[in-house]
């Protein structure tokens, strides 16, 4: 489960600096250093390691697969990462916390 925060939320960060800052510069300011130093991280390491890491939470924690392409397609909309990340831990940390005893007292 760790793995895949720390995943999502690098992967959508780059995304939204290379979405927001280094497409735009490169567009309008004709420099396209920021996003070469951000897009080749972004596409090459992060989003395969995003990638890799949603298909072990799928694998572990057996969810449809319709789930799984939603959750590997939140790691290309700008903010979309964070969002679904929320969900999926909320979900897991669901399914994880003990049933309340019956002999609890209130």
């Amino acid at each position: 489960m760790t793995r895949y925060r720390v995943m999502a939320y690098v992967t959508g960060v780059l995304l939204i600096v290379l979405c927001f800052v280094a497409v735009p510069l490169k567009l309008f300011a004709h420099n396209g250093v920021l996003s070469t130093a951000v897009g080749i991280p972004h596409g090459m390491i992060c989003y395969p390691l995003y990638l890799l890491t949603a298909f072990d939470l799928y694998r572990r924690v057996r969810w449809p697969l319709g789930k799984m392409v939603l959750v590997v397609l939140a790691g290309i909309i700008p903010f979309l990462t964070f969002y679904v990340e929320r969900r999926v831990i909320a979900e897991l940390r669901e399914r994880t916390a003990p049933a309340p005893s019956a002999d609890a007292t209130v």
